[in-house]
């Protein structure tokens, strides 16, 4: 028993190592676009929490500290009050990267800072700071160190400034601004990059590694698609080749030799003196043979055109295969009760299996009678071609060189790359039987 199956060689590719360079390279450079993707989201994040973290220290240290110790005194300036104010903002407030504090009135005027020469001067405030007082909200923005009220802070290069509205003891609106060193923000941004890079960078590097293999086995089949496209079209161009040699061979040496006898003995009918006992029989033999000569061209009228499976059915189409057979004195059991309702798909691939199969019949086998079966089970259509004819040598269908069986060969390509089957038992003297399956 032979399986015709392509040959390994023919499977796998010649080489897969550009395919996953290319792979490689683009998933690295997807990796290192995450990663600054990454990077930069974790510092961002990192940043906006420290700020966030800034404006509730200044929010608390504004309700908990500032707003209980602004009594009349402090608002009105008495030095003996803002020197107790500075103390308890010395003890309780600046510390760590607070660097700077001011208090300010509705006019703008600085009612206290650390900064001892900025009390009591004046400056104009901005659309925030306004809104903050007004609502008795915060808000915060990086310091603006060109403005005259931050000249003292320029030392510091960066700082985020937090306002928050508070009232006075008397129910004055006032606004209190801390100023942070902006070196922390960035720090924060920077441990939280630190602190989320590693693992995300990590899974992404591990995801990269993992999709290798899979590249590698996806370009191995891109590639042995490609070759099996390439290969099956040069298939069709030979069999379509080999199809109309064949077909003018059978025309030239079959129906035209045939016509063409026909015709001379016409001829010397017509030209000659035969008797109604000649005519007679030249007339039924004349008929015979018009009668072959046109069977003949039925079989290759159903070769050239095949007949329409999706509405005639496989059936009738493997009756018209076997009438053909019949035609040149071969006796043939057909059994197609099982070959209804098949996909097109799988019908179309029975039935091009067929019309090779029979054809060697035909030409090779000199068999007297044939089986021929279709059926379907289990999810798998089935066709059984068997003769009684000479046989052969199985191992001459894995001989490459030999021209005998390639069309056999064609169709388990074709049948291999639908996920189908094509099996060969033949033996010298013992006949053939021919097995073709397909998935349905």
């Amino acid at each position: 028993m032979v399986k015709l199956r392509r040959p390994r060689a023919e499977r796998e590719p010649v080489s897969t190592a550009g395919l996953l360079v290319r792979f490689t390279a683009a998933g690295l450079i997807v990796l290192l676009s995450l990663a600054a993707l990454i990077a930069y989201i974790a510092r961002q994040a990192g940043i906006e929490q420290a700020s966030e973290s800034a404006r509730q220290v200044t929010y608390v240290t504004a309700r908990g500290v500032v707003e209980p110790r602004l009594t009349a005194e402090v608002v009105a300036g008495q030095p003996a009050a803002l020197q107790e104010f500075d103390t308890a903002m010395r003890r309780y407030v600046l510390q760590g990267s607070l660097v700077r504090v001011k208090l300010w009135n509705a006019d703008g005027t600085i009612v206290y800072s650390d900064q001892s020469e900025l009390i009591g001067q004046t400056f104009p405030l901005g659309p925030e700071e306004i809104e903050a007082l007004r609502v008795q909200g915060s808000a915060s923005e990086v310091s603006d160190l060109s403005r005259p009220e931050n000249r003292f802070e320029i030392p510091y290069e960066k700082l985020l400034e937090v306002y928050v509205g508070v009232r006075a003891a008397n129910g004055e609106p006032m606004l209190f601004e801390a100023y942070f060193q902006y070196q922390a923000v960035t720090e924060a941004g920077q441990a939280a990059w630190q602190r989320f890079a590693p693992p995300s960078l990590g899974a992404l590097l591990l995801l990269e590694l993992v999709q290798i293999p899979f590249a590698w086995s996806l370009a191995r089949r891109v590639q042995k698609q490609q070759r099996d496209r390439a290969r099956l079209l040069q298939h069709a161009v030979e069999a379509s080749d080999a199809e109309r040699r064949r077909i003018a061979g059978e025309l030239h040496d079959g129906v035209v030799q045939e016509l063409t006898g026909l015709n001379y003995a016409l001829d010397a009918m017509r030209l000659g003196h035969p008797t109604e006992g000649q005519r007679a029989e030249l007339i039924a033999d004349s008929a015979s043979r018009l009668r072959g000569s046109i069977g003949s061209l039925r079989s290759l009228l159903v070769d050239i055109y095949p007949p329409n499976l999706a509405e005639e059915g496989l059936a009738s189409a493997l009756a018209e295969l076997a009438a053909g057979l019949e035609r040149v004195g071969i006796d043939v059991r057909l059994e197609t009760d099982g070959a209804e309702q098949l996909p097109p798909a799988a019908a179309a691939l029975l039935f091009r299996a067929a019309q090779e199969i029979i054809r060697n019949v035909a030409a090779h086998s000199g068999a007297r009678e044939v089986l021929i079966s279709a059926d379907r089970s289990d999810g798998v259509a089935r066709l059984v071609v068997d003769d009684d004819g000479r046989g052969f040598d199985e191992s001459r269908l894995d001989e490459r060189s030999s021209s005998g069986h390639l069309g056999l060969r064609s169709i388990g390509d074709l049948l291999a790359d639908s996920g189908g089957m094509l099996t060969v038992r033949a033996a010298p003297g013992q006949g053939t039987r021919v097995e073709v399956e397909v998935p349905v």
